[in-house]
């Protein structure tokens, strides 16, 4: 509680409020929150410990009944957090995407750092733990972050369109689309780390912030003119519900073997899904080829059907008639599915 006390002064009708607010008990718990590390590297499908200790500075007995243990995901660009986990005394509630796979490691009384089993793609990120205790609050914050293979970078930025063609996807419609080609919308931090690697686009894609952007390294008069210097242009903010545009999706290595099916024949698309069921895998989506072919070196010459209905073939090895002048995914298109004939690459996820 706290005393109001109300002077008047002689300056006629004018008033001053004074605060008085009663110093703490003197033993009371004072907490801070220590991190060992403010950044945890690690792979999609492994385990993270995010690290979170209690640094108090008394030595009074710790009630652990009343201490109240939060914590949440940051947002990039906005104000709103994401509850991940919850705990009040020995009572626990996880929340979302993260419900039954986060919970506290208590090693002892003062921790309360936070375990993610199975990290996926969308678990990377800014995450606060806070700890309250009566009166006494303290915050800090870890980042997780994906871990690279050796000698190759964490993860891949590629462009996407459906089949519907070119900018079809309003902002909702577009992180599905990565969705379900094992990838997530690209933050600009990744699209900027692609451009500087190389990454060449014309088409505007929506990144996760809700701005529309895309990166040229070499400009020319189709994308911005060619007396315009390279970098990631924008389009600035745009309506999530309204406009159309494509995507850039972001995805890192996987756990599974990727490859082409060696099959005596060519297929439509409905025969390659089930010639890839019939191995004991599944029809590989366009995040896993980019993934095999940037982050592992895969390099095959022969197109072949992905989930999604397009046609592609990964080339690390420009060479004559494959893909001659620079290392990349080819893409063929969208063929008819019941009429043409392709290979097919799958996918067999590790068990």
């Amino acid at each position: 509680m706290y005393e109001i006390c109300i002077y008047k002064l002689k300056i006629p009708e004018v008033f001053f409020f004074f605060f008085f607010f009663p110093p703490p008990p003197e033993n009371g718990l004072q907490l801070s929150v220590v991190t060992e590390q403010i950044k945890v590297l690690v792979r999609r499908g492994d385990n993270a410990t995010l690290p979170c200790r209690l640094n108090r500075s008394s030595q009074t007995s710790f009630d652990s009944s009343e201490m109240r243990v939060k914590w949440t995901k940051l947002p990039q660009h906005s104000s709103e957090e994401t509850f991940v986990l919850v705990s009040v005394g020995i009572y626990r509630k996880t929340y979302g995407t993260f419900n039954h796979r986060v919970y506290l490691q208590e090693a002892d009384e003062n921790d309360a750092s936070l375990i993610i089993t199975n990290v996926t793609l969308d678990d990377y990120g800014n995450y606060k733990c806070e700890v309250i205790s009566g009166l006494d609050d303290s915050t800090n914050v870890v980042s997780l972050e994906l871990e690279g293979l050796k000698y190759f970078p964490a993860g891949v930025v590629f462009p996407y369109s459906p089949r519907l063609g070119r900018y079809n996807l309003n902002y909702h419609d577009a992180a599905t689309a990565c969705l379900e080609q094992d990838a997530v919308v690209a933050s600009f931090d990744q699209l900027f780390d692609a451009w500087v690697a190389g990454l060449d686009w014309c088409n505007a894609g929506w990144l996760s912030d809700g701005s529309v952007q895309y990166p040229i390294t070499t400009p020319r008069e189709p994308c911005g003119g060619k007396n315009t210097v390279a970098g990631v242009r924008s389009y600035g903010q745009r309506d999530k519900d309204q406009a159309r545009y494509d995507v850039f999706c972001f995805t890192s290595d996987y756990r599974g073997r990727f490859y082409f099916l060696i099959h005596p024949s060519k297929l439509t698309y409905k025969e390659a899904v089930q010639a890839c069921k019939n191995d004991g895998a599944e029809i590989a989506k366009v995040g896993q080829i980019y993934a095999a072919w940037k982050l592992l070196g895969f390099d095959r010459c022969d197109a072949g059907w992905l989930a999604d209905g397009s046609v592609r073939y990964p080339i690390s090895n420009p060479r004559r008639n494959c893909s001659p002048t620079e290392a990349a995914v080819r893409f063929v298109g969208f063929p008819d599915k019941k009429l043409k004939l392709y290979g097919v690459y799958c996918f067999k996820a590790s068990k």
